[in-house]
């Protein structure tokens, strides 16, 4: 296979696309089987959503989970979580699983949940201590950063330390300490992204910003964030390989980080001042705003600037918002009013259907079934009679990038993570993707090891090819 012959398939890649119908508008997406706020939505590798724990509308802990299935529009009811957990977060890892990071009564607990059996375990747990929030933030290395807040510790105590976790042993250990004190204070929480080159950027309310360095495992401080003094605010990467933090409960302004400088500098106000809400990196580089006002808004990074879109059918926060493969955007949950417990809740969700509805990720496939992979130095097609080898360089093709993203995708060959060394639109061959790899170490052979990548958050396709 040469590269015409796998450029060909673009085509039929994209022949099964649907145009959404009525583009910027909000549609009904379904009942939820239990009504929850807080709760956690992470899309699986097959396509579908896993919506877990959060609170009732009494505000009391909840252990159960659902599925929501895009091709039906309808949820389901899966496993529970083993003990009750407050607070979760949740982070897919490389092998399809799921690690749920949550407060337990005095500890801070992993639990996994398989999609195939559709049931959670118990996977590693640490003393809660003075931690009172924790957000977990997947790292390319496949462990996960736990950032935490603490509260109210003794006068000159130095503030409890952020925790990798990892998955392969189910064990938590302390990293490098915060630069900063804000998370000495009660309830005050990080707010983490990963940025384009790997590191982590936190930003706490009313606070100076740091980037942590997953190599190094220490924090280094960077630009001034103190101007928000306020909460309840997002934090989103841009394809540009800016992050976009806007909103709070006290400010009207959002900033712009940039990694480069590692200065904030405001960028445009949105139309509603809104917390609790949600905000969606979209295909084409756009940001979806959601939640906590009637209208979402869409943020233009190309002009610094917020416009409305669709009335959401309802005005909610504490939701969850969730891109899925087809390009449209998942929302579910939330609370409607929080005057009085109970309070009124949003036990349904609605699919945001965007301007430009961009599918995920599809690694090509020839008319055999044949993966486009190609040996980067022969351009020979990667198969069981010439296959890879580990510390080689490979040639992928396929369809879903941004244009001009410089997000670099994951991938993964054998269940690890690959090197990425080349990743865009493949010379010569407009509407095409490459992305170029390096086989990593220790994978075990066979004739048909599987690839796939993951890209803003949507899995592809899998694949397999032939290693040695």
């Amino acid at each position: 296979m040469k590269i015409v012959a796998a450029s060909s398939l673009l085509c039929i890649a994209c022949a099964g696309i649907a145009l959404a119908q009525s583009p910027g508008t909000f549609t009904p997406g379904g009942s939820m089987i239990t009504p929850r706020y807080r709760h956690t939505a992470t899309l699986l590798l097959n396509g579908k959503v896993l919506i877990a724990g959060g609170r009732d509308a009494n505000s009391s802990t909840l252990a159960s989970a659902e599925i929501y299935d895009p091709e039906t529009g309808t949820f389901s009811a899966t496993g529970s979580f083993t003990v009750k957990l407050s607070n979760t977060t949740a982070t897919l890892l490389p092998n399809g699983q799921v690690v749920i990071l949550g407060f337990g009564d005095y500890t801070l607990e992993a639990q996994i949940f398989d999609p195939l059996t559709g049931t959670f375990s118990q996977a590693g747990a640490i003393e809660k201590g003075n931690i009172t929030c924790a957000v977990a933030t997947a790292l390319s290395s496949g462990r996960v950063l736990v950032g935490v807040g603490t509260w109210w510790p003794p006068a000159g105590a130095q503030g409890v330390p952020p925790y990798l976790y990892d998955p392969s042993s189910a064990t938590f250990a302390a990293t490098g300490q915060y630069v900063t004190t804000a998370n000495l204070d009660e309830d005050v929480c990080p707010v983490d992204v990963v940025l384009a080159d790997g590191k982590l950027l936190t930003t706490w309310e009313d606070a100076y910003g740091e980037v942590y360095n997953p190599q190094t495992g220490t924090y280094l401080p960077t630009g001034d964030l103190s101007p928000t003094g306020s909460e309840g605010y997002t934090a989103t990467l841009l394809t540009n390989g800016s992050v976009l933090i806007a909103g709070g409960d006290t400010k009207p302004t959002n900033f712009l980080y940039d990694p480069v400088t590692g200065t904030f500098t405001a960028t445009g106000d949105m139309k509603t001042m809104r917390a609790g809400h949600t905000a969606t990196l979209l295909p084409d580089a756009t940001v979806l705003i959601a939640g906590a006002g009637s209208y979402a808004e869409i943020y233009h990074p190309d002009t610094g600037t917020f416009t409305e879109t669709g009335r959401m059918i309802s005005q909610r926060g504490a939701h969850t918002a969730t891109l899925l493969r087809d390009g449209t955007v998942l929302i579910a949950g939330g609370l409607i009013s929080v005057f009085t417990e109970p309070f009124t809740m949003a036990g349904t969700a609605e699919i945001y259907h965007p301007i430009v509805a961009k599918p995920g990720p599809v690694l090509l496939t020839d008319a055999v079934g044949e993966a486009a992979v190609l040996h980067a130095s022969t351009q020979q097609v990667v198969s069981q009679k010439m296959p890879a080898t580990p510390g080689e360089a490979l040639e992928i093709f396929m369809t879903g990038l941004s244009d001009g993203s410089v997000i670099p995708p994951q991938v993964f060959i054998g269940g690890r993570m690959a090197d990425v060394l080349f990743f865009g639109n493949a010379p010569g061959f407009p509407g095409l993707n490459q992305i170029n790899v390096r086989v990593p170490e220790g994978i075990t052979p066979g004739p048909a090891v599987p690839i796939r990548l993951m890209y803003l958050g949507r899995p592809s396709n899998p694949v397999g090819i032939g290693v040695q």
